[in-house]
């Protein structure tokens, strides 16, 4: 059973950019209504891809430099990152089949 760690400015790099795993960063914020209704269905893909994936979520008004560093806009953004840098880009709420298929897209990927 895992579930999405909160990632911070300090820890971002160690956490999501040194990950031996492909990770899904969620940024997010409390006042965010998409944000909070996304936060469920992270939850469950954070259970079916325990192991493979690594979930973080960036609370963007307590971490505003490493939502700035992406040019995280808009809320919620969900990146997924592999051997440190970002490989997928997905913007508001968005089903729970489109965010699998970014998901597996990222594990199937071949090593540089």
């Amino acid at each position: 059973m895992s579930k999405p760690v909160a990632v911070s400015d300090a820890d971002f790099d160690e956490k999501v950019l040194k990950a031996k795993n492909p990770v899904l960063v969620d940024f997010w914020a409390t006042w965010c209504r998409p944000c909070l209704m996304v936060a469920p269905i992270i939850d469950e893909l954070s259970e079916k891809y325990t192991g493979k994936i690594d979930f973080c979520k960036v609370d963007v008004d307590q971490n505003p430099k490493s939502a700035a560093k992406f040019n995280v806009m808009s809320i919620p953004t969900i990146l997924i990152f592999k051997n440190g840098l970002p490989v997928s880009h997905i913007v508001g709420l968005r089903p729970k089949a489109e965010l699998e298929k970014n998901l597996d897209s990222a594990l199937n990927q071949k090593q540089d």
